[in-house]
């Protein structure tokens, strides 16, 4: 359909943004916002607003970097387009053809998931699998090589989003190049589109000088640059980081069936299926109600008016909030980032745009509105037992000798038990970097720790298991137990 939207409605939209931007900032105290817009193959709008880091004057402009998280999907969508169009790879490749280590639990998906299915999260791969042993600080190599181990879901009927399942698509990807994937990306995009801003090599992050530190809220109404949050092991599907000016021209190549400054960069065709619906990401609320989509590393959606509406945020809950919105036919689209942990600015900034452009101003609060849906989100990911409850009736442990020793796991690795006084501690993870969790006794053979990383959810559950001798035998660790592999064995 032809654009409905005029130069002078995107015009009035752009002036409008600095309002927004500020607005949410008022309202959450976000330290930083950087914003672009690109508007029939122009970036009519980039702009930096707060601080990189609370406590410090570095100010927020179009060049500095922040971390993408999940934005960086359909950053990688587009490289392995570039491949699929120079005939490396097509979408339909079998993984295992391209990756021969590429394994699933079932092997029938082993054999035949493409990297269409692995990019649209089709493949069965629940939702964190793999996310806690990234947490651990286990590599990308290890992580793959355990997928094996993890429950599916339906193969092809059934969305779940993977980080690395994604993962493991773009890597099959760069192993069909012969270049590992952060070469691949430099190579086949960032350096034909002049993001030299941008990369998906952490190291690169910490290394720009103008870079926006990632913040939480302190709990008193201020934020604070407390984690790092290293995501190579994830890169393909969060591990990218970006300047909203390079951003621009990758969102120029994007509503531009692939041409950059009169050069095709990526093949349309190729380019055009990552467009296209390939999984019901979400089904129809009603009957009269819009199915959501996704499509390869895309949210895909179409909007009252019919028009295609392409999309994907990314979140680090230690500190990033990161969204991209594209409405191809009216050759549109926004980019906003932020340096704190999600709480719907960035999609909010970008809705209110969207809103004053097709009605003059905001027609809804955006910010209550996605500050809601998020708060949603964390509340159902919160555990099942709620560990800060004391116990009923508790009862004593044991002497902690019956505890200590070293449990495995095929999964997660060994974990080791030690007493110190009258103290446990845990540790699991690599051998050369192990992570220790101190056990808080809870009742009886209960103790609690607090978990750890992207995916923590505060205290969580060590059940330890005791035979007739008063040994214990196995632990369970409910928080690592999501899809019933977080049981320990006594070697």
């Amino acid at each position: 359909m032809p654009p409905l939207l005029t130069d002078e409605q995107v015009d009035a939209a752009v002036a409008a943004l600095e309002g927004l931007v500020t607005d949410a900032m008022d309202r959450t105290g976000v330290p930083g916002v950087a914003v672009a817009v690109v508007h029939r193959d122009r970036v009519v709008h980039a702009a930096g607003f707060g601080v990189r880091e609370v406590g410090r004057p570095e100010t927020v402009d179009p060049d500095t970097v922040f971390q993408l998280a999940s934005l960086s999907k359909p950053l990688a969508s587009t490289v392995v387009a570039g491949l699929v169009g120079d005939g490396v790879v097509d979408w339909d490749d079998p993984v295992i053809a391209s990756n021969p280590a590429f394994a699933l639990s079932d092997p029938y998906v082993t054999a035949n998931a493409t990297i269409a299915d692995l990019l649209s999260h089709r493949s069965g791969l629940q939702t964190g699998s793999g996310d806690l042993l990234e947490d651990l600080g286990w590599d990308r190599d290890h992580i793959l090589d355990r997928l094996d181990q993890q429950p599916l879901l339906p193969f092809r009927s059934s969305y779940s989003y993977s980080n690395f399942g994604f993962t493991a698509g773009g890597e099959a990807a760069a192993v069909a190049a012969g270049t590992p994937w952060e070469d691949l990306a430099e190579q086949r995009l960032f350096e034909r589109l002049g993001m030299a801003d941008t990369s998906y090599r952490h190291a690169d992050y910490e290394a720009e000088p103008n870079r926006a530190l990632i913040h939480v809220p302190a709990g008193d109404g201020t934020w604070v640059a407390r984690y790092t949050r290293d995501a190579d092991a994830e890169a393909p599907a969060g591990g990218a980081s970006s300047s909203v000016r390079d951003l621009a021209e990758w969102v120029r190549l994007q509503l531009a069936q692939g041409v950059h400054d009169g050069t095709q960069v990526i093949d349309p065709d190729a380019l055009a299926v990552t467009h296209l619906p390939h999984s019901v990401s979400g089904p129809p609320p009603a009957p009269a109600g819009r199915a959501g989509f996704y499509g390869l590393g895309w949210n895909v959606g179409y909007d009252d008016a019919g028009r295609l509406q392409l999309g994907h945020s990314g979140a680090f809950a230690l500190g990033a909030a990161t969204t991209v919105s594209l409405l191809p036919g009216e050759q549109l689209g926004i980019v906003v980032l932020t340096n704190g942990s999600p709480e719907g600015i960035p999609e909010a900034v970008a809705a209110g745009f969207f809103d004053v452009a097709e009605h003059g101003e905001p027609t809804v609060d955006w910010l209550t509105f996605f500050s809601g849906l998020f708060a949603q989100l964390e509340e159902a990911e919160a555990p099942e037992t709620d560990w800060s409850q004391p116990a009923a009736d508790p009862q004593p442990a044991r002497d902690l000798a019956a505890y200590t020793g070293t449990y495995a796991n095929p999964y997660y690795g060994p974990l080791t038990v030690t007493a110190d006084g009258d103290r446990l501690t845990m540790a699991m993870g690599p051998p050369e970097a192990p992570t220790s969790f101190p056990l808080t006794h809870y009742s009886g053979d209960v103790f609690t720790f607090e978990s750890i990383g992207e995916n923590a959810t505060g205290l969580a559950g060590a059940l330890f298991a005791v035979d007739a001798s008063g040994t214990a035998t196995s632990v369970r660790l409910d928080f690592y137990d999501r899809t019933g592999l977080g049981t320990f064995t006594r070697g």
